[in-house]
C-alpha cells in the first residue's frame, strides 16, 4: 500500500511516501480504503516527538480518516464491506496513523458517516468537533442556562464550541475578529467582542457576576483578565498554551472564590469518550450543524508542504485534508 511514514521523529523533512506492507486485519477489526485524511497540528506534534507516545517504525502519519470498509474480522458484526466509516484515534499509543491507502482499524474505533454528509467536509471537521463535544460535556460538564465565553471562537474549535452551546442552551459570548462577528452571531453568540480590545468591562456589563465558563483556543488572552470575569465557582478551560508558557495571577482571589482551571487533550480522552463524542457530532452532522469549515485539499504525496504549513501558521484558517 501507498502511505505516507516515518523512520524516526524529526521534522517535516522526515515524512517519506513509499510502499508498505499491507495491514494485518486481526478478528475485531475492519479493513478500510482511504478516502481523505484531515491534517491536524497535533499530528506534527506526533511526528516530532513534542507529544510523546509509543510508536513502531515504519510510523504511519495522521489520526483522522473517512473511507469504504474493504473487509471485516471475524467478530466485528457492527459494520459491513461498502460502509462509508470514519475514525479520529489513530496514529499514536502504539497504533499505526491513517495516511495510506489501506487501514486497518479495531472496530471500537470506527463510526459511520451519516448518510448525505459530505465526507471530505465530515472529515475535516471531526477532530474540532470531538474537541468541542468533550470540552463542553465532559470537562466543563455544562448546563441549560449557563453562561460561556469562547475567546478565539472564529477558529475551528471556536465555531463547533459556539454551535453546540447554542444548541445545550447557554448565554453565548465570543471574542474574535470583527470580521467574524457576523457569522458567530448567526452561530449563536449573543455577545461579539473584539480580542484586540479590553472586552472584560463589556463582559461584566452583561454578566455583573461573572460567567460561568470561559474556554481559551487561542492562547492570546489575559489570564487575570478571564479570572476576573468569572463567576464564583466558574471555570476556565485551555486547550492551548500561549507561547511564553507561563501565568501570572492573583491566587488568593481565586482559591477563595473556588474558581478553577482545566486543561485538556483529546489524545487522553477514553474510548468510551470519544465514541460518545461520536455519537454526538453523527447527530449534529445529520442536522447539517458543524460542517462549516474551509478545506484545503491535497494528496499524500504532500503530506510533508502540510505539515510545514501548519508549523508556519500559513493555513490561512483552513483545513487540510489529504487524499490518496
Amino acid at each position: 500500500m501507498k502511505a505516507a511514514y516515518i523512520e524516526r521523529l524529526g521534522d517535516a523533512s522526515s515524512i517519506q511516501i513509499g510502499e508498505l506492507p499491507d495491514p494485518e486485519v486481526y478478528q475485531k477489526d475492519v479493513l478500510v480504503r482511504v478516502e481523505g485524511v484531515a491534517v491536524d497540528r497535533v499530528d506534527t506534534y506526533v511526528r516530532s516527538g513534542a507529544y510523546q507516545t509509543d510508536m513502531a517504525f515504519p510510523h504511519v502519519i495522521g489520526r483522522d480518516m473517512v473511507g469504504e470498509v474493504v473487509s471485516v474480522g471475524s467478530a466485528v458484526t457492527a459494520f459491513k464491506v461498502g460502509d462509508s466509516v470514519w475514525t479520529n484515534s489513530m496514529g499514536y499509543d502504539g497504533r499505526q496513523g491513517v495516511t495510506s491507502t489501506l487501514v486497518a482499524v479495531s472496530s471500537d474505533r470506527l463510526a459511520p458517516v451519516p448518510r448525505g454528509v459530505d465526507h471530505i467536509q465530515l472529515i475535516a471537521s471531526v477532530h474540532s468537533s470531538a474537541t468541542a463535544v468533550l470540552v463542553l460535556s465532559d470537562v466543563m460538564q455544562v448546563r441549560m442556562g449557563q453562561s460561556i465565553l469562547i475567546e478565539g471562537a472564529a477558529g475551528h474549535v471556536g465555531t463547533k464550541l459556539v454551535q453546540l452551546a447554542e444548541r445545550m442552551g447557554l448565554d453565548i459570548l465570543t471574542t474574535s475578529n470583527e470580521r467574524d462577528f457576523t457569522n458567530l452571531a448567526k452561530l449563536g453568540s449573543q455577545g461579539t467582542f473584539n480580542y484586540r480590545e479590553n472586552f472584560g468591562q463589556k463582559v461584566t456589563g452583561l454578566f455583573s457576576n461573572g460567567v460561568d465558563h470561559i474556554i481559551d483556543t487561542s492562547g492570546n488572552a489575559d489570564f487575570q483578565t478571564n479570572i476576573n470575569l468569572l463567576a464564583q465557582n466558574g471555570e476556565i478551560t485551555l486547550i492551548t498554551a500561549p507561547k511564553s508558557n507561563l501565568f501570572s495571577f492573583n491566587v488568593r482571589h481565586f482559591y477563595m472564590n473556588q474558581k478553577h482551571i482545566n486543561g485538556f487533550v483529546i489524545s487522553h480522552a477514553s474510548i468510551v469518550q470519544l465514541r460518545q463524542a461520536a455519537q454526538t457530532i453523527n447527530a449534529a452532522f445529520r442536522r447539517g450543524m458543524l460542517l462549516d469549515d474551509e478545506i484545503i485539499v491535497k494528496h499524500f504525496d504532500d503530506a510533508q508542504w502540510a505539515h510545514e504549513t501548519l508549523e508556519m501558521g500559513q493555513d490561512k484558517g483552513k483545513r487540510i485534508v489529504l487524499v490518496p
